[in-house]
């Protein structure tokens, strides 16, 4: 079982929630997007992690490969009792979530502090 190649994904626990980067500012190469997924899912399923955060500041192009890819983690983490919230996302990607209507189904915040002190509140 050989690894993809080098992670596509940085993360750190912030209050006890997993924060997410991508380290790269375009996310469309399919075999990237199929290697992220199975981190991230990884992270739910066999380091139990229950609360994450997906922070897209640096990411500046998106296939819409990876919006299946956070649909699926989404329903993953609902699925083991835990939740995900994104930030950072810039005008143009978000006017993607806003017309796919994923706006209205992922918890979106400005910032990571935000986001991190919302599940601090629960919410």
């Amino acid at each position: 079982m050989g690894e993809a190649g080098p992670s596509r994904l940085l993360s750190h626990v912030q209050d006890g929630v997993t924060v997410v980067h991508f380290t790269d500012t375009k996310v469309i190469d399919q075999q990237n997007i199929s290697q992220i997924g199975a981190e991230l899912l990884a992270m739910v399923e066999q380091k139990g992690v229950r609360k994450m955060l997906i922070s897209l500041e640096h990411v500046r192009y998106l296939s819409s490969a990876v919006l299946g890819k956070l649909i699926s983690l989404h329903k993953a983490l609902r699925t083991a009792k835990g939740g995900l919230k994104l930030c950072g996302i810039c005008p143009p990607i978000y006017e993607v979530f806003e017309i796919t209507r994923l706006n209205q189904v992922f918890d979106i915040y400005e910032s990571q502090d935000e986001a991190v002190a919302a599940f601090r509140l629960g919410k």
